[in-house]
């Protein structure tokens, strides 16, 4: 997930406690969506899809922060 970025991600994860909160959620997301299509947790294609468009929701949004620190620097 954007590699570009992969020092000013490392940098926020500690810095801005709102990018903390919306990565940690990306990757529990991520973590629920690889259980569910491995059969480890039961779910349904709309759950997985519904969970999909979420982590989708948060890559806009940890783009959008990633983009104006970049350019705050």
């Amino acid at each position: 997930m954007f590699p570009e970025y992969r020092d000013l991600i490392s940098r926020l994860k500690t810095e801005d406690a709102h990018f903390s909160r919306l990565f940690e959620r990306h990757n529990e997301l991520d973590h629920q969506i690889n259980n569910m299509e491995t059969g480890v947790s039961p779910a349904d294609s709309f759950a997985i899809e519904s969970l999909k468009k979420e982590k989708l929701l948060l890559n806009d949004k940890m783009y959008a922060v990633l983009r104006k620190a970049q350019e705050a620097a």
